[in-house]
Order: C-alpha cells, then sequence, then structure tokens
C-alpha cells in the first residue's frame, strides 16, 4: 500500500491513501493527520486495508500536490554499496581511490547525514546543483523508512544529488558535496510491507531530459545492492537514537560519464517499479 502528505488548495498537509496513482483516499475524517502512527504501528498496512474499505473522500491526484513523505525523520544515506558507485568514485579521485576500494569491502559500511527533513524537496519541486562546483549530477536511489524502533516499514525514491568534483578533490569534502541546499528529495510517496526479498526484484530507472531532449539515461536492479537492508540499519542505529525514524538512502548503481554535468532547468525523472515515480527539474544554489 502507498501512503503520502497532500496538499489541497489552501489547507494544511494533509495523509492520503494512493488507490491507483491517480486517486487519493483523504485519511483526514479517520483521525490520521500524520505519517507517524502508520510507521510505528504493529501493522499498518492491515490498519490502511481496513479504513479502505470505507465511504472516505477521493481527491484526484491533479487537483493536490504532494508533499515529501518524511514529516521529523532525518535522511542519512549509505555509499559506495554498487560496484557500479565504487568504480565511479575510485576514477573521479586518485587521491581517494584507496578508500573508496576499501569501504565496499569492508564490514562497516559508508554511513553519512544528508539532510533535514525540512530541507528535503518533494517531487514536482527543483533540486540544487551547486554554483561553486563544476561536475553535479542526481544519484537515483531507493530510500528505506524506518520508524523508531529500527524497523524498516516502507520504502521511497531518493536523488541524493552530488556534485563529483568536491568530493573528489578531497573525502574531507564530502559534506560539502552531498549536503546543501535542496540536495536530497524524496517521493512521491511511501510503499509500505514490502519485504526486502521483494524489493530486490524492483528496476531503478534514471532519464534526464535537457531543452525536451533525453541527455542521459540508465537502469539497474535493487538486487545489485551488496549489502542487506537489515545490515544498513543496524549500523545506522549504532549508538543511535532516531525518535521520529529515520530514512536511509541505500547508495546508486546509475553513474552519468564523467563528461556529463547537470545544468539548470535540466529535469530529472526517476522511476522504482515498485513505488512510482520522483520527478525534479534543476536550479543553481
Amino acid at each position: 500500500m502507498k501512503i503520502c502528505r497532500f496538499i489541497k488548495g489552501n489547507e494544511d498537509v494533509r495523509i492520503g491513501l494512493v488507490t491507483d496513482n491517480s486517486t487519493i483516499i483523504d485519511l483526514t475524517s479517520t483521525g490520521i493527520t500524520t505519517l507517524q502512527p502508520l510507521l510505528e504501528a504493529e501493522d499498518g498496512v492491515a490498519r490502511l486495508q481496513a479504513l479502505a474499505k470505507n465511504s472516505l473522500p477521493r481527491v484526484p491526484l491533479s487537483d493536490l500536490r504532494l508533499c515529501a513523505p518524511v514529516e521529523r525523520q532525518e535522511v542519512w544515506a549509505a555509499g559506495v554499496t554498487y560496484l557500479r558507485s565504487k568504480t565511479a568514485r575510485m576514477e573521479e579521485s586518485d587521491f581517494s581511490a584507496s578508500a573508496y576500494d576499501r569501504v565496499y569491502a569492508a564490514e562497516r559500511p559508508e554511513i553519512f547525514f544528508k539532510s533535514l527533513p525540512e530541507k528535503v524537496v518533494p517531487t514536482g519541486e527543483p533540486v540544487g546543483i551547486r554554483r561553486d562546483a563544476r561536475w553535479n549530477v542526481p544519484e537515483p536511489e531507493l530510500a528505506l523508512v524506518i520508524n523508531s524502533h529500527g524497523k524498516i516499514v516502507g520504502h521511497t525514491i531518493g536523488n541524493d544529488m552530488s556534485s563529483r568534483d568536491i568530493e573528489g578533490e578531497n573525502l574531507l569534502y564530502l559534506p560539502q558535496a552531498k549536503t546543501y541546499h535542496r540536495s536530497c528529495a524524496l517521493g512521491p510517496w511511501i510503499t509500505l510491507g514490502t519485504p526486502e526479498a521483494a524489493a530486490r526484484d524492483w528496476k531503478i530507472k534514471i532519464e534526464i531530459q535537457r531543452n525536451g531532449e533525453s541527455v542521459f539515461g540508465g537502469e539497474t536492479s535493487v538486487g545489485q545492492i551488496k549489502r542487506g537492508f537489515e545490515e544498513l540499519t543496524c549500523f545506522l542505529f549504532r549508538s543511535q537514537v532516531f525518535p521520529h525514524g529515520a530514512v536511509l538512502l541505500t547508495g546508486t548503481g546509475i553513474v552519468p560519464p564523467d563528461t556529463f554535468t547537470l545544468q539548470e532547468r535540466d529535469v530529472v525523472t526517476i522511476e522504482i517499479s515498485g513505488i512510482g515515480t520522483l520527478q525534479n527539474s534543476v536550479t543553481m544554489v
């Protein structure tokens, strides 16, 4: 089942149940006003299935604006989880090559902070590229939605925007390359109740359009992620507490060629087969 946050007109943010990718069931009248009770529930899917049988207001997707499917959760990210990602990082920096090679095979994964929830960009709004960077790329990723108890309860789509020239210059510049205004997009909603084995059959696709023409496209499989979802979650929660839960990006397996960099007004479309489509234009920040 898929749940979302949305705004209709000048109303406050509401929680919706996505029925067929074109209609939202408004859950407001049931007392559900945030994602939190559904993500923290023992069986949020069963609760939603019961609610879906009721006569509740339905809103066409075309009549509303989707918000990022995150409320008070911190957003973190795992790096170098695909072989392709390891190779790309080693190619971008002779200085740091051995570090990327080692972390791919190490017991401990690379995990870093990505975004505060209020800074996350929803589908339909622009992601950013840094003014002081020359080589900017999107990173299409599966994102794990984790509740406060460390349980993976859902999945969404993430775009981990990156300035590769800044990161490649020195590993210590990673926070500047990864964490800046409009550097993280999530959406369009959260898919609940999918076990890891099923999620690993999903396909991840990306297309970048410039002036209405495709300038890059790629595809990979969630199954190519080297580390298990529970493994990544366990490391995230080590010596950490997330009272509102967390979202964890799981790394990218699609890397544009070294000659490619994003430009303003490009449109980035990321699709994950079991979730939906996240689409953002590009702006300079």
